[in-house]
């Protein structure tokens, strides 16, 4: 799998820049300057602070350290909770709403492209009944239509 963007970006997104704390790993993605993340109270998500948000995998880029990530998984297995094996951050993962794109943690961003932030809550403790519930997630991770 290529963790390399094709993405030619849409009017009104940046191209952020980020990484983990040691520097290993290392990404650019093209999103909104306003960022929509979501706070989830799954198992996982509580313990790590997962809060994220969603773009298509065509957005994303892995510039270096696919060396140095190992993944995690539990429970349905669709979720791919990598990290940086040296620091042990979580800076981007493959989310269980959206096993077609990626989950990336704002708090990872180099400074300078962020304009805001809106936190939204997600019940990951009755997942199946909070996806239902949600009208947009699934699509955060379909590229746009041109």
């Amino acid at each position: 799998e290529t963790l390399r963007s094709s993405y030619t970006p849409d009017a009104g997104h940046v191209l952020h820049t980020g990484g983990c704390h040691c520097g290993a790993v290392r990404f650019q993605v093209f999103a909104s300057p306003d960022l929509l993340v979501f706070d989830c109270n799954c198992s996982i998500c509580t313990m790590k602070q997962n809060r994220h948000f969603i773009v298509p995998k065509n957005q994303f880029t892995l510039v270096q350290g696919l060396e140095n990530l190992t993944t995690y998984t539990f429970n349905t297995h669709t979720a791919k909770h990598t990290f940086c094996r040296t620091c042990g951050v979580q800076s981007f993962y493959t989310p269980r709403s959206n096993p077609d794109g990626y989950g990336v943690a704002p708090h990872c961003l180099d400074q300078g492209t962020v304009r805001s932030i809106t936190v939204e809550d997600f019940c990951g403790q009755q997942w199946e009944e909070s996806m239902q519930k949600h009208h947009s997630i699934r699509s955060m991770s379909k590229p746009a239509s041109k």
